[in-house]
């Protein structure tokens, strides 16, 4: 078991990196700081073999006919996404006044509307993919506030930044476990909104296709979309050509049907974005660990 100090030490030196690529930045302008720290990720992913090599396996899975330079490419193209992504997400506060930036689209945004006029809560569902938070700007552009599910990051220093950036785009935030799964249900009782990112592993999951491949996916959205009549929202945050714009589109409703197959139909959903923009989708969350 590691002392408490030096586990401290470990989170200080683990955070050391990304708090120094902000601090060197910090007098530009809020798009050039995003794209210098995009930039910066973009050279991990290329020429740190950790980070390189684990993505390598991942699209390998899906696209085993993609030539290795093009993995390459799309390693460090995908790292300068999440890095913008993850410096916008830091800097939430100022991303979410930036109206400018995001163009709401779909017949899924009617649907919240109308859930939202009759008292009824909604559920948003999405991905780690584009920038996620863009969808819930769009959704308090439009008048209304979406709460979030998130998983608390270990790192005391990532989990303050990063809690007050997801916590600028509307509340509440709720944790992962059983507390924040009262809670979630007492907020969707009361007609409040909730986005959930479901391209990660949480309990009440099942192996569903994802990207052709079965992955652990949680039903949780579907079932309470189910147990609570409430409308089941695909949205994404789309980036465009010059990373600092965002087509946020609102898909229709998932028709209710039973839990697996509205889940399989969101699995559907993304894939289908990410095949169109493999490089907008962060490939490291270990989708298919068990396989």
């Amino acid at each position: 078991m590691l002392s408490t100090s030096l586990k401290s030490l470990i989170h200080h030196v683990r955070y050391l990196p990304l708090w120094s690529a902000l601090t060197a930045v910090r007098w530009r302008t809020f798009d050039l700081r995003s794209r210098g720290l995009g930039t910066t990720f973009g050279i991990i992913m290329r020429w740190f073999p950790p980070a390189r090599n684990r993505f390598d396996r991942e699209v390998r899975r899906v696209f085993p006919e993609m030539k290795r330079r093009d993995r390459v490419t799309l390693g460090q193209n995908m790292g300068k996404q999440m890095g913008r992504t993850l410096f916008e997400i830091y800097h939430d506060v100022e991303f979410q006044t930036q109206h400018h930036k995001f163009n709401a689209s779909g017949p899924g945004l009617a649907a919240l509307k109308d859930a939202s006029a009759a008292g009824k809560g909604a559920i948003i569902v999405s991905g780690h993919f584009g920038q996620w938070e863009a969808v819930r700007a769009a959704v308090k552009m439009n008048g209304l506030e979406s709460g979030a599910v998130y998983r608390p990051n270990k790192n005391p220093h990532y989990e303050r930044r990063i809690f007050a950036g997801i916590e600028a785009g509307g509340k509440p935030i709720l944790a992962t476990g059983s507390v924040g799964t009262r809670a979630l249900v007492r907020h969707l009782r009361a007609g409040g909104i909730i986005s959930i990112l479901l391209d990660e592993k949480y309990s009440e999951s099942a192996h569903i296709p994802f990207l052709g491949i079965d992955a652990l996916t949680s039903l949780s959205a579907a079932q309470l979309a189910l147990k609570y009549d409430l409308p089941m929202i695909p949205a994404y945050g789309i980036r465009n050509e010059d990373g600092n714009t965002f087509d946020v589109q609102f898909e229709a409703p998932i028709p209710h049907s039973d839990n697996i197959t509205m889940t399989r139909a969101f699995n559907d959903s993304l894939s289908a974005r990410i095949r169109t923009n493999p490089d907008q989708w962060y490939w490291m969350l270990r989708r298919w660990d068990h396989i």
